[in-house]
């Protein structure tokens, strides 16, 4: 199938398809004119990606991932170990964003609202604490 079939079947844009080929990560057949040409289970790698991807995994996670899904003599602790270091990454992203959100909140708080010019928030923003 062309690239605009894979995308319609994958959930992907076509520019992602074109990116994952680029970098390596699928690699489609070529017809006699140079075209590409995806199998099912070009799509369902794709597919497989999409999903990893909407998880947060990176690129290289990815990579790895398809890797070892592939490989039928793989380790299942290889793969969860990839996903721990993973899920390690998100509570970190959490507690960060659970400090923005803190930080915002108070100065929220700490701001009037009204007509004045005094405004804890941009008094914040530019540093200046006094």
């Amino acid at each position: 199938m062309n690239i605009g079939d894979a995308a319609q079947a994958s959930g992907l844009p076509p520019k992602t398809i074109r990116y994952y080929e680029d970098i390596g990560l699928v690699q489609p057949d070529r017809r006699g004119n140079n075209y590409r040409d995806y199998s099912d289970t070009h799509v369902h790698n794709l597919q497989f990606l999409a999903r990893a991807r909407s998880l947060g995994f990176s690129i290289e996670e990815c990579r790895q991932l398809l890797s070892l899904y592939g490989d039928r003599c793989r380790a299942s602790g290889d793969v969860k170990a990839i996903a721990i270091r993973h899920i390690s990454e998100i509570e970190r992203k959490i507690a960060e964003l659970q400090a923005m959100h803190d930080t915002l909140s108070s100065l929220v708080e700490a701001c009037h609202g009204d007509h004045r010019p005094d405004c804890p928030i941009l008094k914040d923003l530019a540093g200046d604490r006094t």
